[in-house]
């Protein structure tokens, strides 16, 4: 629990994360959200998202919706 008495979500890194790709977030979850945060400041801005929309979001990027070029 943090000092606001909400549950300290576990975060966890992009397995395409690591020394060749630093530019990664991270993503956790807590009750009915879905956070995201950049690895390299975990401390900074945190970007909330409901299961639906995280869901959505996911749906889009494995049809490759967001896809470069």
């Amino acid at each position: 629990m943090n000092k606001f008495s909400q549950p300290v979500p576990a975060f966890r890194k992009s397995s395409f994360s690591g020394a060749a790709n630093p530019a990664c977030v991270e993503v956790g979850s807590v009750v009915a959200e879905v956070l995201l945060r950049d690895s390299k400041d975990p401390e900074g801005p945190v970007l909330r998202f409901t299961s639906n929309e995280w869901n959505a979001f996911l749906a889009g990027a494995k049809a490759g919706e967001f896809d470069l070029g």
